[in-house]
């Protein structure tokens, strides 16, 4: 549960309210009110005036957007700490989506009548306000200013936000100057959608956040297209997307292999606790003490999910002489007449697999597919794996068969809240988010920052199905159109 105290933390995170003092924070936390939910209760409706600030304090938000039938679609799930709803303090524009309780939540909230009052009442706190706002106009004015000179080109111009040097690298290396790429650091997200101005295409990854707000604003842009550079699209507001007919396409498969190998480092580096012994050395203690693992020849690996990368897991696997469990809700007969490995149902798997890997979509089916209750029905020692989304995992649930032995081991490249920390360089700061600093004090866990996708060949098969797809839009195709559209008719 987010606790009173954590709102300050949660505040300073937004941009808006970033700059502020202590003294001018702490009055737009008193000024903020508490409302409990029952489960299923709205917070809000998809079309309504937004006229308030949310904080989700406790419990689960389910965003909802109108489908097809006028029935409600669920597109994500809100948690402890996430916020909704910040433009209303500013002006109240229709809701973009519907907000449910998921079960008992509580949330915090401010009023567009409270806040606009603050601002009347406290000069301080307005001028506050307009100083953040006038950084904004200068980095527009810089953007413009940039652009002007950057229009010469007459090359089609793609827009990448969350770039690192590596990305950079390997697109320039295949774009072969066909494209004019600009490269920007920030992700996308409604505070960082001006930079696309002068665009048509952006080109985003997995933690940019492009939610109904943001592709309103890019449609206003005059962005045509949203690339992903990734397999997962579940930051993405699909219904929004086809509601301004922007196109999406992204990257449906790079190299399976990098990520199943990586699955299987984890797995390895988890059993024979290779972390641990290689920070005893740097230490000059050479015991052996702790270290005992097991060997992976003979035991039972349940592989949840045997698309590509799961059918590569297996492959691994079976080399090491492991059984295998199998589960997808669709399953493949060239993988079930493989020597050693048995589809099951996902009960079987859990009961009876010594190593269980994830390899499975986030989508509102598969959330927290691993959590208390699961976790229950899994061997006692069970090693968990996880490199294909955060939130699979209810990590509360896992520290919690961390800390009662349930789970022996857990090997993670993805984590729940990861969009605040991966990626990003935080060594000389501290980790506020106290389930993540919980887990890494675990010495049965490998955390590594979303990196089984970090291979050459991985790297050089998404710029190239990047730039395929974009080269797909330059020749007229649209929507549906596309080869690896996530946008059906």
């Amino acid at each position: 549960m987010v606790k009173t105290k954590d709102i300050h933390l949660i505040l300073k995170k937004i941009n808006l309210f970033s700059s502020l003092d202590d003294q001018s924070l702490k009055l737009i936390e008193k000024n903020m009110k508490k409302v409990n939910l029952e489960p299923d209760e709205y917070i809000c409706t998809e079309g309504e005036p937004g006229d308030r600030m949310f904080v989700i304090a406790s419990g689960k938000v389910r965003v909802l957007k109108k489908g097809k039938g006028k029935s409600l679609i669920e597109i994500t799930m809100l948690r402890d700490g996430s916020i909704a709803g910040i433009m209303s303090l500013f002006e109240k524009k229709p809701r973009s989506a519907t907000l449910q309780a998921y079960n008992k939540v509580q949330v915090w909230e401010l009023d567009y009548k409270t806040f606009q009052n603050i601002l009347n009442k406290n000069p301080t706190i307005s001028q506050e306000f307009l100083a953040v706002l006038s950084r904004y106009l200068r980095r527009e004015t810089k953007a413009i200013a940039d652009l002007i000179s950057y229009d010469e080109d007459e090359r089609l111009k793609v827009a990448m936000f969350d770039t690192k040097p590596y990305i950079q690298k390997i697109f320039d290396e295949q774009n072969d100057n066909r494209y004019s790429f600009r490269y920007f650091k920030p992700r996308l997200n409604l505070d960082t959608t001006s930079l696309a101005t002068g665009f048509k295409v952006v080109c985003v990854f997995v933690n940019d956040s492009i939610n109904a707000d943001v592709v309103e604003e890019l449609n206003r842009l005059g962005i045509e297209m949203i690339a992903l550079r990734c397999a997962g699209y579940n930051n993405v507001d699909i219904e929004a997307c086809k509601k301004y007919a922007i196109s999406v396409a992204y990257v449906p498969a790079y190299s399976p292999h990098a990520v199943a190998e990586h699955t299987v480092a984890l797995m390895m580096a988890c059993n024979r606790r290779i972390h641990k012994a290689n920070n005893r050395i740097r230490e000059g203690n050479f015991s052996l003490d702790g270290l005992v693992g097991f060997d992976m020849y003979g035991k039972t690996a349940g592989i949840i999910g045997t698309g590509k990368i799961g059918k590569c897991a297996i492959d691994i696997l079976l080399g090491f002489g492991c059984k295998i469990l199998a589960y997808d809700k669709f399953p493949d007969s060239t993988i079930s007449r493989k020597k050693g490995v048995e589809y099951v149902k996902l009960d079987k798997l859990l009961r009876n697999s010594d190593i269980i890997s994830l390899h499975v979509p986030l989508n509102p089916e598969t959330h927290y597919m691993i959590n208390k209750e699961s976790i229950k029905k899994m061997k006692r020692g069970v090693m968990l794996i996880n490199t294909s989304r955060g939130g699979l995992v209810d990590t509360k649930a896992l520290i919690e068969g961390l800390v009662n032995g349930h789970i022996g081991s857990a090997g993670l490249d993805v984590y729940e809240e990861e969009i605040e920390y991966f990626f990003e360089d935080f060594s000389n700061t501290v980790i506020t988010d106290e389930i993540l600093a919980r887990l890494t004090t675990f010495n049965n866990v490998m955390i590594t920052s979303h990196m089984g996708f970090l291979t050459n060949e991985a790297l050089t098969n998404i710029a190239k199905t990047t730039i395929e797809n974009i080269s797909e839009y330059e020749k007229g195709k649209r929507g549906s159109q596309l080869t690896n559209t996530i946008i059906k008719n």
